[in-house]
């Protein structure tokens, strides 16, 4: 729970604690709160075991854990029966964008020495060129906008 406090941010918490609530009362807050901490652990835990046994015998090995949606993911990777790593293991997102990076620099190499033509050639299409459009015509005109 405190996994990330140092012990330097422990001394001054206490030292804090000390001065705000005085020595007097330190000891029955400490008791009120671990108390507290007690009765919602209680209360958590014979709500699972309400919830484990109105689901049946079927669920008697679901871990509350589970909902966590990183947690599932993890539990089925490592269980694998849907074949999630070989769809995993299949789909290399950098290799694909090589792929498509040297595809979109072959077509600029075929179409830079033919400057003059449409860019259709060979049935591929540049897709860095604007697309051409008639000098007379003029944009739609829209008197509510200006």
């Amino acid at each position: 729970m405190f996994n990330d406090i140092g012990p330097l941010e422990l001394v001054t918490l206490i030292v804090l604690a000390v001065l705000v609530f005085g020595p007097d009362k330190l000891p029955k807050l400490i008791q009120d709160v671990t108390r507290t901490i007690r009765k919602i652990r209680e209360f958590s835990e014979s709500a699972k075991e309400d919830i484990r046994q109105e689901l049946g015998p079927e669920f008697k090995d679901f871990e509350f854990e589970d909902l966590n949606p990183k947690t599932f993911i993890r539990k089925q990777l490592d269980n694998d029966e849907l074949g999630l790593k070989e769809i995993r293991n299949g789909f290399d997102l950098k290799k694909e964008m090589a792929e498509v990076t040297d595809a979109v620099h072959s077509r600029e190499a075929e179409s830079t020495p033919s400057a003059g033509s449409s860019g259709s050639s060979g049935g591929t299409i540049d897709m860095t060129k604007k697309p051409e459009t008639p000098r007379d015509e003029r944009p739609p005109y829209d008197a509510d906008a200006t």
